[in-house]
């Protein structure tokens, strides 16, 4: 995560350094990203760069964690009740938000390369039901699908619907 550093600077001068890294997680994998590209572009020194952030997956993971929070923001985050309107809605929004967002490059590119660079996920709470787990699961992997295959859409909401209705049974 961004330094308090970067959390101070102005707000144009962040937005500048944002928009410099999704240009290049948009256009380059994590792997082939270059620190140099995104200081000329934001117009910094390299050594600013490194005051902001640890390193090239620190800041993948602000920028990739700022567009999940922009375009999450009417996800429901329930862990006890399988809701399969409210599931479906939630994924079918998200799919829609994100493929009209500034986002939807970086968002490609993550499931194409950058997934497997990252580390692990979070622990899934304890109290998570073992339906809404099973969701959330079917859910993730049905939005990494229609990202992949955008034309997959209409066939993979309907087949995870399906699985929903299934779930809640």
């Amino acid at each position: 995560m961004p330094t308090a550093t970067f959390d101070h600077l102005t707000a144009p001068k962040r937005d500048r350094i944002t928009a410099a890294l999704l240009t290049e997680f948009s256009a380059h994998s994590l792997a082939t990203a270059q620190v140099a590209r995104i200081v000329k572009q934001a117009d910094i020194a390299r050594g600013a760069f490194y005051k902001y952030f640890a390193d090239l997956t620190d800041a993948y993971q602000y920028l990739y964690g700022l567009a999940l929070d922009q375009i999450h923001q009417a996800v429901p985050t329930s862990v006890s009740d399988l809701d399969v309107a409210a599931t479906y809605a939630a994924v079918r929004d998200f799919v829609d938000q994100a493929t009209a967002s500034p986002y939807y490059a970086l968002i490609q590119r993550h499931f194409q390369t950058n997934e497997g660079l990252l580390p692990v996920a979070p622990a899934i709470p304890a109290t998570m039901t073992a339906p809404v787990w099973a969701a959330m699961v079917l859910s993730h992997a049905t939005i990494k699908e229609i990202m992949l295959r955008p034309d997959s859409r209409t066939a993979s909401l309907a087949r995870f619907q399906t699985a929903l209705r299934a779930l809640a049974d």
